[in-house]
């Protein structure tokens, strides 16, 4: 039988980040707490990226840092145009596809000695996304089926 070890202790890595499905560019962002003020860090980097865009859709899910008051007002005076999925459809967040393989690929059955050894694997995931482009794009795809209800 093998032991796979682990650690203990209380450090939190928060990643919030944004994908493009149609490119699989990925905009990610390590924060202290995902919040308000985060969130409007990662639109800010959103259209830092993308200069020449009137608009930039961005699909959310109902987190409460997505619908803040912080959030609404400075999206008054963004390009940046939130489209809210419906609740309770973890689904159709193709963000959520990429948070799994992610965890697939850098946190399952994987030991880190360190905390820094964990945090730079996990950077170097996102850095390096172009490694797991094949896997991603049958992942991420839109290609959905509507059903009438």
């Amino acid at each position: 039988m093998y032991k796979l070890p682990s650690n203990t202790g209380r450090q939190r890595l928060n990643i919030n980040g944004a994908v493009n499905t149609n490119t699989l560019q990925v905009v990610v962002r390590t924060d202290e707490t995902i919040d308000a003020e985060s969130t409007i860090a990662l639109l800010k980097t959103l259209e830092k990226k993308h200069p020449a865009a009137k608009h930039i859709y961005v699909i959310a899910d109902n987190a409460r840092y997505y619908r803040s008051r912080l959030v609404r007002k400075y999206l008054k005076r963004s390009r940046i145009k939130l489209i809210f999925l419906p609740p309770y459809a973890p689904n159709l967040n193709l963000i959520e596809r990429l948070w799994k393989y992610f965890r697939k690929i850098v946190l399952y059955n994987h030991y880190y000695e360190t905390f820094l050894e964990f945090k730079e694997s996990c950077l170097a995931f996102f850095a390096n996304i172009r490694e797991h482009r094949a896997a991603l794009r049958t992942l991420l795809t839109d290609n959905f089926e509507i059903i009438a209800a």
